[in-house]
């Protein structure tokens, strides 16, 4: 079967890489049918984002396909006064946590949700306040006190422990319930949106080529990654394109990134299970590629470097350099997994098996040490690059450690590469303009970015009106698919194992909750 979707089309737009956006609306009682085209064609959902649009609601379901990148919008648009929708929950997971959120900040309601209770509004949210309705205005008095409905696992011997949300380390606040027999976990209930700070709702009125501020610190270990995502989405909005050459330099930055990220968690994992040692040394090498980030760019966490219609790179990394990093962090890996008792509390701890991670729509490296090779730098390119997906099979924490280890070899090659072939001339201490297009001006235009971060795929979606002001964007981090992967995978371990298997995973807070 085929998407042969006959409903009225929108826009047919050209993205910068030269792949085609097509938007096309949709009655509500076609979406399911449609949904299901797509999704049976090999697409996944890649984002909803709801629009209040005044007098009604418009609601856009992003479903995305690589190898060749096709991205098809289906918008359904609903009366403001009564937005009902069908629930697409029994076609995709996914789908069923996205109409949660909507119901929850716009008060679109899920018709036949099977599981239709609040996720992003804790208990002294006040109910019947939807806070990204344009009509909201500031929050009533928080005298709402329902109680979050958890699943009590009832039977001899079963008890909860409760952690957090407030943590003992360095750590973003976020609520696990275990229910327990001894140290064996029965189920795990993970609550999150602690952090939640309206960042969507904080876009809004913003100028389009000045807003990347905001994206970078959406999630701080992935400043680069979404200022790429939003600077992507903004030129595909407003006609810009980038030169290649450009596009190469952007993709060193974001394996700057990847550098960085992977060899902390590395290092992570080894202290996780008591190899103190281990830790130290991934912990120097991540602050000589610190340096190199502030050498790079001017900035250890890589903002400022890339913003929409630009990109402006100081200099570029010492290869040799970073060659003798990756023997380091090879030899610090080696080190870990030669020592039994490590190797041992890897294997076999924490399965994700592929059919899980599929089901729930996991990205990056949570999905490809699943054995699903799935990777943005290859489905939705801005420019060629020399990437292999690297898998593995079994899913455990071994997995996530060694794909992690893996890619750190493979993201260092590529980034020689990236620096090998980085023509200075044209981008040395100036920032790149592209050429832009009117064809849409006078008119709403929006526009789409999808970027490989470290941690797996981030989508943003913009709209921009004729004055050049940002009406709506929407953001999707990998770490919004892989969080409900956890509990699953943590399910039948023991409750010592959650603090490897939780960094194995290692997702953001901060990116989930915006």
């Amino acid at each position: 079967m085929t998407a042969d979707l006959s409903s009225e089309d929108l826009f047919t737009t050209g993205a910068p890489a030269g792949t085609h956006r097509v938007a096309r609306v949709v009655p509500p009682a076609k979406l399911a049918e449609q949904a299901a085209i797509l999704l049976k064609d090999g697409f996944r959902l890649g984002l909803v984002a709801a629009h209040d649009d005044g007098a009604t609601l418009r609601v856009v379901y992003l479903f995305l396909a690589g190898s060749p990148d096709r991205r098809i919008e289906l918008q359904v648009t609903l009366p403001a006064d009564d937005p009902r929708l069908p629930s697409l929950a029994s076609l995709s997971f996914p789908a069923s946590r996205f109409e949660r959120e909507m119901h929850d900040l716009y008060g679109i309601v899920p018709v036949s949700h099977p599981l239709p209770r609040r996720l992003v509004r804790h208990a002294h949210w006040p109910a019947g306040w939807y806070p990204m309705r344009h009509n909201a205005g500031p929050p009533p008095p928080f005298t709402d006190t329902e109680p979050f409905p958890f699943l009590a696992v009832e039977g001899d011997g079963v008890y909860e422990i409760p952690v957090g949300p407030v943590h003992a380390g360095v750590i973003e606040p976020g609520h696990f319930r275990f229910s327990v027999v001894g140290e064996s976990i029965l189920r795990l209930k993970a609550r999150l949106w602690f952090t939640h700070r309206g960042v969507e709702k904080l876009f809004e009125g913003l100028d389009a080529t000045a807003a990347v501020h905001l994206a970078e610190r959406i999630s701080g270990d992935t400043s680069a990654a979404h200022a790429l995502a939003h600077s992507l989405a903004v030129e595909d909005a407003l006609g810009i394109t980038m030169p290649e050459g450009a596009q190469r330099l952007r993709a060193l930055i974001l394996e700057l990134e990847r550098l960085y990220n992977h060899t902390a968690d590395l290092g992570g994992l080894a202290n996780d299970v008591g190899f103190t040692l281990a830790n130290a040394h991934a912990l120097r090498i991540r602050e000589q590629l610190l340096r190199i980030n502030h050498a790079t760019t001017g900035h250890r966490l890589l903002r400022g470097a890339i913003s929409p219609g630009a990109v402006e790179v100081l200099t570029l990394p010492d290869v040799r350099q970073l060659a003798q990093l990756a023997e380091d962090l090879a030899e610090v890996a080696q080190l870990t997994l030669d020592n039994t008792v490590i190797r041992d509390r890897f294997t076999g701890t924490a399965v994700l098996t592929r059919d899980h991670a599929h089901d729930l729509g996991c990205l990056g490296y949570v999905a490809r040490a699943s054995g699903l090779a799935t990777d943005a730098r290859l489905d939705h390119p801005t420019c060629a690059l020399p990437v292999t997906p690297l898998t593995k099979a079994s899913g455990d924490v071994l997995a996530r450690f060694t794909l992690r280890v893996d890619e750190f070899t493979a993201s260092t090659q590529l980034a020689t590469h990236l620096i090998n072939t980085a023509d200075l001339r044209a981008f040395r201490g100036a920032p790149v303009q592209g050429s832009g297009s009117d064809d849409s001006q006078g008119a709403v235009r929006s526009g789409v970015g999808i970027v490989e971060g470290w941690r797996g795929a981030l989508v943003h979606r913009v709209e921009v009106n004729p004055e050049g002001l940002l009406t709506r964007v929407k953001v999707v981090d990998p770490s919004w698919f892989n969080w409900p992967a956890l509990p699953i995978a943590l399910t039948g371990t023991i409750v010592p194992d959650f603090p490897v298997t939780n960094k194995s995973f290692n997702l953001s807070y901060a990116g989930n909750d915006l």
